[in-house]
């Protein structure tokens, strides 16, 4: 199979030795699969904790800049008493007319929920964010990409791999997952900076140029969101199983891993897009509730300290659910595919990938590929 790393597909008629044994194999239905991908994240909780951690450390520094950066604002001015009590929205339009990139990022609608729809509203029409936070989302998005060979490698496994194990892999597929990255860059890039443009700043304009009514307006612009949401969608699932594919079957070609991504979607459409559908209504549960309880900018919001523990806990289910993205796109794949025909050479390596491992339990594969007949 194009792109295969030498000796680590599955071999074969290797299907022939547990098939039937195989985890999700049988799996018909999509809920059943997502169940599975949910197991695979619970029973994962440190790979939930370090994500986390990760996540944290990644904004530690900006938030000790912010906050110098308040406090040399402040000093010990009557300002500052207030501020200390509660949310001053005076003092805090005074702090952003400062010339720093970071202070004009403090606004009203950055506290609580409105953090989150002020993001998805700067995602969806294409803001510009200051260069520190551009430069803080980049080096984030680069550790995302170094653990997710690391993270797909211990779901395909579903057991235990160690810390050594987990760098070592997401070490190996940084390299590849970069090549990829390349191809994302340019994707991303066409749908935001041309497509994104035509679609709200040339058709939309055009449509609506005669319309009185601003509730059609809406709805036309509405429509445009979910258009250029579908096309998000539709390059987000073709690059994760993309990454899926080449971690499972230890791809070195990412073209390769990608041409398998779009083959595999085009075949299993339907229960792909239902998979990532399911998982996209557990987000938007997760930010429901978060509405709920987050904290607020008023009197009757929360103190500081249980506010920030409701935020955390809100990252920490942000993260649950892409991690059981990731992990369903897993069982996804190794329902359908039941991990026959990943055939590439006529040996096994000593060190199995994850689809020799998940039907053969790491022992039987390796007997097997040793023995005279298959030496030859």
């Amino acid at each position: 199979m194009d792109g295969l790393a030498p000796g680590r597909a599955a071999l074969v008629g290797i299907s022939h030795l547990r098939r039937v044994q195989a985890p999700g194999a049988l799996q018909t239905t999509v809920v059943p699969v997502w169940r599975d991908g949910v197991r695979l994240v619970n029973r994962a909780p440190a790979v939930l904790l370090a994500v986390w951690l990760m996540t944290l450390i990644v904004s530690l520094p900006l938030t000790f800049v912010m906050r110098g950066t308040i406090a040399a604002h402040l000093g010990s001015s009557l300002a500052a008493d207030d501020a200390a009590r509660g949310i001053d929205f005076g003092w805090m339009e005074e702090f952003r007319s400062q010339p720093a990139d970071l202070a004009a990022s403090l606004k009203p609608s950055v506290i609580g929920f409105g953090a989150v729809l002020d993001n998805l509203n700067a995602f969806v029409d294409d803001q510009r964010r200051p260069a520190i936070l551009a430069a803080t989302t980049g080096a984030y998005l680069l550790l995302w990409l170094f653990a997710a060979g690391g993270i797909i490698d211990r779901y395909a496994r579903d057991r235990p791999i160690g810390a050594a194990g987990f760098f070592g892999v997401s070490g190996v597929f940084l390299i590849r997952f970069l090549r990829l990255g390349v191809v994302m860059a340019v994707v991303y890039g066409v749908l935001f900076r041309s497509v994104h443009p035509w679609l709200f700043d040339v058709v939309y304009p055009r449509l609506t140029r005669d319309v009185d009514s601003e509730r059609v307006a809406f709805i036309v612009r509405l429509g445009f969101y979910l258009i250029f949401g579908l096309a998000l969608g539709t390059a987000n699932l073709a690059f994760d199983y993309a990454k899926v594919r080449a971690v499972m079957e230890d791809r070195r070609s990412m073209i390769g891993a990608l041409r398998a991504s779009l083959g595999f979607l085009a075949r299993h459409w339907w229960p792909a897009i239902s998979l990532y559908l399911i998982d996209a209504l557990l987000f938007a549960a997760v930010l429901a509730v978060y509405a709920i309880v987050a904290p607020g900018a008023g009197p009757a919001g929360w103190t500081m300290w249980p506010g920030v523990v409701v935020s955390q806990l809100y990252i920490v289910a942000r993260l649950w659910v892409k991690l059981v993205f990731w992990s369903s796109e897993v069982c996804l794949l190794q329902s359908r595919l039941a991990h026959a025909g990943y055939s590439g050479h006529r040996r096994a390596a000593p060190s199995e990938s994850p689809v020799v491992e998940r039907l053969t339990g790491g022992s039987e594969v390796r007997q097997w590929t040793d023995s005279p007949s298959m030496q030859r």
